[in-house]
C-alpha cells in the first residue's frame, strides 16, 4: 500500500511558502493545510513592538498552530497527500528570537509538551532567500501590518532559519535558494522545484539535509 505523503514548505516571511503549496497541490494531488496567521491579534503590535508583544504574539501562534495542526494532519493523511506552508516546530525560531528569559523558559516548556502530539513533515522544503530580496517581495505583497517590519528583522529571522534547518534531525531538509528562481512566472522553476520534491520523496531514507543552490533547471 502508497505511502500517503506529508510535505511542509518552510522559509522566512515572504518568500512564497503559501503560493508554491497551492502550486503544488494538483502535481502531488494533495489537500492544503494553510496558516492561519491574520487571525492573532497582536501581529500588528508585535511588528511595531516585539520586545513587548513578542510573548503573547507567540504563544497565540503556538496554541492555534497546535489546534489546526492536531486536528487537521491525521484526517487529511487518511484520505491521501498534504501539503503544508508550515512546520509547528517553526514556533521554536521564532520564540528563540522574539522571547527571552522567564517568558521564554515558559513558552519552551508549554511547547515541549504539546509538540509530541503533532504529525512531523515527511519532508521540509526550505525555500531560501537573501534578505533584499525578501524585502522586495514583502513590500510588493503589500500587507498592511507588514508595513513596519525592519530590514535587520528579516535579516535576523534569515540567520535562525538556516542555523535551526541545519541541525533539523525529525525529517528530511531539501533547501532551495529561490533568489535566482520565479516558479510563479516561469514554468521550469516550478518544475524544477516539484522535480526535486519528488525525487526527494522517492528516495524516502532518512539522511543529511539537502541543499540545492538551484539557477534554472
Amino acid at each position: 500500500m502508497q505511502k500517503n505523503h506529508y510535505i511542509a514548505i518552510e522559509g522566512v516571511i515572504g518568500v512564497g511558502k503559501t503560493t508554491l503549496a497551492r502550486l503544488a497541490q494538483s502535481e502531488f494531488k494533495a489537500e492544503i493545510l494553510l496558516e492561519v496567521f491574520e487571525e492573532n491579534p497582536f501581529l500588528a503590535r508585535f511588528y511595531q513592538d516585539r520586545k513587548r508583544y513578542g510573548f503573547q504574539t507567540q504563544i497565540f501562534f503556538l496554541l492555534s498552530r497546535y489546534h489546526q495542526q492536531h486536528e487537521t494532519i491525521p484526517a487529511a493523511l487518511a484520505r491521501g497527500n498534504l501539503i503544508s506552508d508550515y512546520t509547528f516546530d517553526k514556533n521554536q525560531i521564532f520564540a528563540r528570537l522574539n522571547i527571552e528569559g522567564d517568558e521564554l523558559a515558559m513558552y519552551e516548556s508549554v511547547h515541549q509538551i504539546i509538540a509530541t502530539k503533532i504529525p512531523t513533515p515527511d519532508l521540509v522544503v526550505y525555500l531560501r532567500a537573501g534578505t533584499d530580496v525578501l524585502m522586495e517581495r514583502i513590500a510588493l505583497r503589500d500587507r498592511s501590518y507588514e508595513r513596519a517590519m525592519e530590514r535587520a528583522y528579516i535579516a535576523a529571522l534569515g540567520q535562525a532559519y538556516d542555523e535551526f534547518l541545519a541541525r533539523y534531525a525529525l525529517a528530511p531538509v531539501l533547501t532551495i535558494d529561490t533568489d535566482a528562481l520565479d516558479f510563479v512566472h516561469h514554468a521550469d522553476d516550478l518544475r524544477m522545484i516539484l522535480n526535486r520534491i519528488r525525487a526527494q520523496l522517492e528516495l524516502g531514507a532518512y539522511q543529511q539535509p539537502l541543499f540545492d543552490h538551484g539557477g534554472r533547471a
